[in-house]
């Protein structure tokens, strides 16, 4: 059985077969339902009515799932520096000297390219890269390789910081033809500028 007083909000009679009548209010006297709409009633028989619905009614937003909430959530950019530091650690490596060369080759941007095509914070060749196994466009790839490419260029020259510097520019072939810095005005700027930061701080 159906009971309430007057409703003086706009409504819908939710009938039993599923249909909806618009009225700005409904009364019920015993077995009858009357349905104001403007200034006309539509009398119903109580039984054929199953409820009432607001007009300004709402239903529930369903919860978010797991995945649509990992979708909203954007996982944080990693920080180059961060990285540089953990890649130096597992190369044994200076971090001081890793961030002292992105610094050169990129300034720490995850997405800078050169003219040549050198690409991430270490500017690694696309061929360079692929010898590496990394893929230069995922940070945390390119800088692990840029480490472990002047890791072995320091055991070539047998600690050699400056011929070291000097093949991760102009590359090792440069390095051996003049046995050292190769007389290239942008390498010789290159190391002495990498030599000069790295030497300017205390935290090797």
């Amino acid at each position: 059985m159906l009971i309430g007083l007057p409703a003086f909000a706009g409504e819908n009679a939710i009938l039993q077969s599923g249909q909806r009548l618009h009225a700005d209010r409904h009364e019920i006297l015993g077995g009858i339902i009357r349905l104001f709409s403007g200034d006309g009633v539509t009398e119903l028989p109580a039984d054929a009515v199953a409820g009432f619905e607001q007009d300004d009614y709402v239903p529930p937003k369903p919860p978010a799932d797991g995945l649509q909430a990992a979708v909203k959530t954007k996982p944080p950019k990693p920080d180059p520096k961060q990285l540089i530091e953990a890649a130096a650690a597992r190369n044994g490596l200076p971090k001081k000297l890793v961030q002292s060369v992105a610094k050169a080759e990129s300034g720490l941007d995850p997405n800078a390219v050169s003219p040549k095509g050198a690409i991430g914070v270490m500017q690694l060749m696309p061929g360079t890269a692929r010898s590496l196994g990394a893929d230069p466009n995922d940070p945390e790839q390119n800088i692990e390789a840029g480490t472990r490419l002047l890791r072995e260029l320091l055991l070539k020259y047998n600690g050699d910081v400056v011929k070291a510097l000097a093949a991760y520019n102009a590359g090792p072939t440069a390095v051996d033809r003049y046995h050292g810095v190769p007389p290239y005005k942008e390498t010789r700027h290159y190391v002495n500028r990498i030599v000069r930061d790295y030497l300017s701080s205390n935290d090797q």
